[in-house]
């Protein structure tokens, strides 16, 4: 016994010893891909896999190795051959089966499935894959009797839903698709029945409805609806028998209170099983009169608060997530006020297996070291542990010397290359199993420090610090760190080392700031990598926000001034009562304060300033209290006070802090501070602008320049204006220093064609920096070898190089000196020495014609060199040659084109015309010589106008037209075309005819004209290459002398019914003619009015008032410019009419209609009178009188109507009418009216309300009507029978 304990301690200490060392190794996730891995298996299907039948199925399996691995399946144990069945797919690169179930169904792919992944590394395999469809069967039909029960039974109504995969969810409903309400009383149990404790009348209905919900297909199925009446003996009688023999009738004897009883669970005690990790669900439902409580208790210890829940009104008991400690023996109690009743379940725990220390991990190993893999797991009961290598049973394959099975244990000593492998433990017992690959791979690897190269840490000082050193190499590389010289390895205080070979600093000083070595070494190699680290001061607020009381409407101001570490970017945040601060424009947010102006009630609250920088903040707050402003009688706005107090803080070479006190504000915040500077060395006596802060800040931190002796002041502005300055500070001098900048604008050019002007813009005396201000000239050729020179000149704006080559690029430098030394390296400018006249002109020149008034000139263009400055252009100077010899007087036009041309247009030539020209290339400084002239001729083209055309003899059938030939001809002429047409009166034009002259003609007569006739004449001279533009005159014939005057004649009238008929003849050319007439003997103020005739002979005039004469004339309206042709006047007299107007009153229908009129009122009148004095005796009457209604009215004597009819715009129907909503008005056989009494024709009023005529039997009529009319009573019989409602 005492030897094998000893041997099994041993084993225990070398697992423990192997595990140690195994766990030292991980391939870093970036190198997995590099180096060589067996298949690991990272994606599986569950291993209970329930499918949709309507969808295709997907079994997952994918995997990862060095090289990829390749897949194949199992199907209920055997190989399953994918490619064989044509719905069956696999993904790429993946096991990942993809079954096509549109040719067959999903019920034939169940079964039970296991992949399997394989390199020439190893291989793994996955789980069990049980693949089942899930189900969602239909209820069996059923015809449910109603349940018929006296009211305080208890009551069971089952569901027993139909078994589906995975089970359904139990529900109870009704018609209306609504949840049936539960309680302590009627709750639903585990199984799905609904259970009454007991029932009320209430309880009755006729719809409880079971439904299943089948959460895999999201369908529900629904059960018959159960009808449930509970009854009240008291209200059963003998007349239900019948009704009972169909229906189930429960408790026939009456009901008393009662103590409870268990509906579920039955008996006394019972027991349940969970598996751990599962969850228990108890119930026990009671019934009972009244209705019982339900109470738990655990008898073997304390029920687990943290995962125990009550549901169903405490009739179910739920514990999560079960663990052994759950097992036991729990009591249900029920009890009411008659007493109680007890149930003991005994739970049984059991698990399937579970793993205590996690599945085994994968072994990375270098050869000749050892390693270990356990697989250690538990589950009641304990569970049985078997190994694989590579799929196949361990005991089957081949032996290996270094690898040693000790029950949940491979122990591996002294591994060589190709011991890789893959290993599958399988634990399992009755209620479920566990399958881990893990591999063991064997590397031989140089070490690698996988932390990035010359990365920078950054620590705040008095801080700890971490410095990565993450290796990988087989054999696991030793880490040791070097600092700086490398002189020793940091190991000791106040370094530590860890494991991993990070290296920790726990207060990071700014001596420890550096350059910091890495090195990874084994067996295989050795690997340095360099980090540094940077240690920064911390971040501090010098100046915390201070407790502030400020009155309404008032401005605050909060300083947090901070100090950090110079290469640390800061970030100021400011918080209001921990939250942001609210978007307002009145709150200003600056570098190191907040200011709020115009402070509200809502603006109270804590205020908190935040420093943050990337590796550390500070922050601190205070509070801001609101109070009411004093009231004053009347506010005075004025100019603010100036400040007070100026200080010079914080002096230093080039900068200075000036802060000052406010003065009053004069009821107007002030808005910005204007802070001036005078420099007394400079510019004594002149004030200047050096910059603004806004009006909640005091202090200003101003930038300076050297050499200057400041004085400041500051001015307040507010919506009134700026006050006045304050008192000067103190003067403060800066020291002189060598000049800060150069002049600028520095330029060169030439004023003579041998000098180089070098010009720059000089600096002021405030930018001088110091005494003794000049500037070192430099200036050189600007080619290969060529040295600078330098002069140094005194404070000017210029220097002059004499004796330069004409037109040479320089390079020029100019730098600002003074007696503390040199500004800054200048920057190079480019410039030209002087110009001259160019030397050479432009060759190869020729003219293109291009047409009759355009011409293109080319020339070759002059080499810069003979220039000799800027090339600004070409200019071409051309003339037109007349025969005699050419001067500089003649030139016509001077064409200039900028920029390196060589060719231009010549626009505007004269057609017919030999033109002469030369090119000129000119600079900067002048043109220069001219090309030798050149010339070309252009073409003819079309003549001008002729000079002049006039009439110089008309007649009264003919014209003589004289002209002079065109001014400008532009060619030989060899022709004129004339064209002339007829104009009318509207300006119309007649047809053209044309006339061809001969070249040498300048007049011509045309005979055979219209007399008194207006032409339009146009003449043109030609060319051989066209007709010029045509010069028009308009002239009229003479009228004919034989003729009449006037073009009017037979003027006549004749005056009839519709008025005066004017004939007339007319045989003038004008179209517009009218008639004009007027009142004989009229006043002179009265005008003629005018009547147009529209090309007629003849118009006839209305309107013309009888027993007057008219005076009528035909006017015939010419040209514009002619004068008007009248005929002589013709006297119409219009002979006077009698009128034709008769008054109405004279005409016999009219007094024959009013004397009618008049008549039949008088007999209406006397009908009215007897009317009143006989009564209106009738049967009716006789009827009325004998049942008299207290709300029915007599006849009005005043109006002839009955009381309650009214034939007024409102038509409503009589008090106590019986109308129905169709209009009609029907009436019981017992009613009387006019019409039972006889069985003539209609009966109908008179028109003085009294019944008259013959009265009508009985028929269809009298029982309906239309509605309108029964509404208005309009009908006599109608109004009756709305009479005998009252009878």
């Amino acid at each position: 016994m005492m030897m094998e304990w000893r041997r099994r301690m041993d084993a225990a200490l070398l697992v423990l010893l192997l595990g140690h060392l195994a766990a030292a190794l991980e391939v870093p996730l970036d190198l997995r891909e590099e180096l060589p891995q067996p298949p690991t298996i990272t994606h599986q299907s569950p291993k209970d896999y329930i499918i949709d039948p309507r969808e295709n199925i997907i079994i997952h399996c994918d995997a990862k190795g060095k090289p990829h691995p390749s897949f194949s399946w199992t199907r209920n144990g055997t190989h399953f051959d994918t490619e064989q069945d044509s719905n069956v797919s696999m993904r790429p690169h993946s096991g990942t089966l993809i079954v096509d179930i549109s040719r067959e169904k999903a019920e034939h792919y169940e079964g039970i499935y296991q992949c399997t992944a394989r390199n020439k590394h190893g291989t793994a395999v996955s789980n069990n894959i049980v693949v089942r469809q899930s189900r969602s069967p239909l209820w069996s039909k059923e015809k449910i009797k109603p349940i018929v029960v006296q009211e305080g039974v208890s009551l069971v109504l089952p569901c027993q839903p139909p078994a589906g995969l995975p089970p359904p969810i139990i529900f109870w409903m009704d018609n209306n698709f609504q949840r049936l309400p539960q309680s302590r009383r009627v709750s639903q149990s585990l199984n799905g029945d609904l259970y009454f404790s007991n029932v009320l009348r209430e309880d009755s209905r006729n719809d409880y409805i079971c439904y299943a919900r089948f959460p895999h297909t999201q369908t529900i199925q629904q059960k018959q609806p159960i009808v449930v009446k509970v009854l009240n003996l008291d209200a059963i009688n003998d007349t239900m028998a019948d009704f009972y023999n169909d229906t189930d009738l429960f408790s026939e004897a009456p009901v008393d209170d009662r103590r409870p009883t268990f509906l579920i669970p039955t008996g006394t005690s019972s027991s349940k099983t969970v598996l751990r990790g599962h969850t228990l669900e108890m119930e026990c439902i009671a019934e009972g009169l009244p209705t019982p409580e339900i109470a738990w208790t655990k008898m073997s210890g304390d029920l687990p608060a943290n995962r125990i829940s009550f549901l169903h009104y405490n009739k179910t008991l739920r514990i999560v997530n079960v663990s052994e400690s759950d097992a036991g023996d729990y009591r249900c109690t029920a009890k009411n006020q008659l007493g109680s009743v007890h149930h003991t379940i005994h739970v049984s725990v059991k698990a399937a297996p579970y793993w205590i220390s996690g599945p085994p991990r994968n072994l990375v190993l270098a050869p000749g070291e050892n390693g270990v893999l356990t697989c250690r797991a538990s589950g009641t009961p304990k569970p049985s542990i078997t190994w694989a290598m590579n799929g196949i049973p361990i005991e089957n394959s081949p032996k290996d010397l270094s690898r040693k099975v000790e029950d949940d244990t491979v122990i591996f000593t002294d591994v060589q290359t190709g011991s890789s492998a893959v290993y599958q433990c399988n634990i399992s017992n009755d209620y479920g199993y566990l399958l881990s690959n893990a591999f063991v791979n064997v590397l031989s690897e140089p070490p690698r420090v996988l932390t990035p190269a010359n990365k920078v840490y950054q620590v705040i000082r008095n801080h700890h610090v971490l410095m990565d050193c993450s290796s990988f190499g087989s054999p696991i590389p030793k880490i040791t760190w070097f600092k700086d010289s490398r002189s020793s390895t940091l190991d000791g205080d106040p370094y530590i080392l860890h494991d991993n070979g990070t290296l920790e600093i726990h207060v990071a000083q700014a001596r420890n700031s550096g350059k910091y070595t890495c090195v990874a070494r084994n067996q295989l190699g050795i690997y340095e990598n360099h980090v540094y680290l940077e240690v920064k001061e911390p971040t501090r607020i010098l100046k915390q926000p201070e407790y502030k009381v400020v009155q309404r409407g008032r401005a605050v101001v909060f300083e947090c001034k901070v100090k950090h570490d110079p290469s640390l970017i800061p970030t100021m945040t400011w918080l209001k009562d921990d939250g942001e601060l609210p978007d307002d424009e009145r709150l200003i947010v600056d570098s190191d304060s907040l200011a709020i102006t115009d402070v509200t009630e809502n603006d109270a609250g804590v205020y908190t300033c935040i420093m943050n920088t990337t590796l550390d903040h500070d922050s601190a707050s205070a509070e801001l209290t609101v109070v009411e402003a004093t009231p004053t009688p009347a506010v005075v706005y004025e100019r603010p006070d100036p400040p007070t107090d100026l200080e010079l803080t914080d002096q230093k070479k080039r900068s200075v802090q000036l802060t000052w006190t406010p003065g009053d504000e004069h009821n107007s915040p002030i808005q910005k501070f204007l802070i001036q500077y005078e420099d007394l060395l400079h510019h004594r006596g002149h004030w200047h602008n050096l910059t603004e802060v806004p009006g909640t800040k005091t202090t200003a931190h101003l930038k300076l320049s050297p050499y200057a002796h400041y004085i400041f002041r500051v001015l307040a502005l507010n919506a009134v204006g700026l006050s006045q300055s304050s008192f000067p500070s103190r003067v403060y001098r800066t020291d002189p220093a060598a000049p800060d900048q150069n002049p600028t604008g520095v330029h060169g050019y030439g004023t003579e064609h041998n000098n180089l002007v070098i010009s720059w813009k000089p600096l002021s005396g405030h930018q001088s920096n110091g005494p003794g201000l000049h500037y070192r000239v430099m200036w050189r050729e600007k080619m290969a070898g060529s040295d600078w020179n330098t002069v140094t000149v005194a404070n000017t704006s210029k220097f002059v190089v004499s004796g330069t080559p004409t037109f040479v690029p320089y390079e020029l430098k100019v730098q600002a000196v003074n007696d503390y030394g040199d500004g800054p390296e200048p920057a190079v400018a480019h410039g030209f020495s002087g110009e001259d006249l160019p030397i050479a002109a432009p060759e190869n020149v020729q003219a293109v014609v291009l047409n009759s008034t355009l011409a293109e000139v080319h020339w070759d263009p002059v080499p810069s060199h003979l220039i000799r400055g800027h090339l600004k252009g070409y200019k071409v100077y051309y003339w037109r040659e007349h025969g005699h010899k050419h001067s500089p007087d003649h030139v016509e036009g001077i064409l200039s084109f900028s920029g390196n041309h060589t060719h231009g247009m010549l626009p505007g030539l004269h057609p017919f015309t030999l033109y002469a020209f030369n090119v000129r290339v000119y600079n900067g400084k002048g043109d220069g010589p001219p090309s030798p002239p050149q010339q070309f001729n252009t073409p003819e083209g079309v003549p001008g106008q002729p000079t002049s055309f006039v009439v110089t003899d008309s007649s009264l059938d003919s014209l003589t037209l004289e002209w002079s030939p065109p001014h400008d001809r532009n060619g030989h002429i060899t022709g004129y075309t004339l064209k002339y047409q007829p104009v009318n009166n509207s300006n119309e034009l007649g047809p053209v005819e044309e006339l061809a002259l001969a070249a040498n003609e300048t007049s011509v007569t045309l005979p055979n004209l219209k007399y008194s006739t207006r032409y339009k004449f146009y003449l043109n001279a030609k060319t051989v290459t066209g007709a010029g533009p045509a010069i028009s005159q308009e002239v009229d014939t003479i009228m004919d002398e034989a003729r009449p005057v006037s073009p009017f004649g037979n003027l006549s009238s004749s005056v009839g019914e519709e008025g005066a008929l004017i004939s007339w003849e007319y045989w003038g050319p004008e179209k517009n003619i009218y008639v004009e007439y007027i009142v004989e003997n009229s006043e002179g103020e009265e005008e003629w009015q005018k009547e147009f005739v529209n090309g007629s002979q003849n118009v006839m005039l209305k309107g013309l008032k009888g027993g007057l004469s008219y005076r009528v004339r035909l006017v015939a309206k010419g040209h514009h410019d002619q004068p008007l042709h009248c005929s002589k006047e013709l006297v119409v007299k219009v002979p006077a009419v009698a009128s034709r107007q008769v008054d109405i009153a004279t005409q016999g229908w009219f007094i024959g209609l009013m004397c009618a009129i008049a008549l039949l009122i008088l007999i209406l009148l006397i009908i009215c009178f007897i009317q009143r004095n006989k009564g209106g005796k009738y049967p009716v009457k006789e009827k009325e009188d004998a049942h008299t209604d207290p709300e029915f009215q007599p006849m009005k004597d005043d109006d002839c109507t009955f009381g309650e009819y009214s034939d007024n715009e409102d038509h409503k129907p009589l008090k106590g009418s019986r109308t129905p909503s169709n209009g009609t008005v029907k009436r019981d056989d017992s009613d009387l009216s006019l019409a039972d009494y006889g069985e003539g024709g209609d009966g109908q009023f008179n028109e003085d309300g009294s019944f008259i005529g013959q009265y009508s039997g009985k028929s269809a009529s009298r029982d309906t009507a239309e509605g309108h009319e029964s509404s208005e009573a309009p009908s006599p019989i109608n109004a009756m029978n709305s009479l005998n409602s009252f009878v």
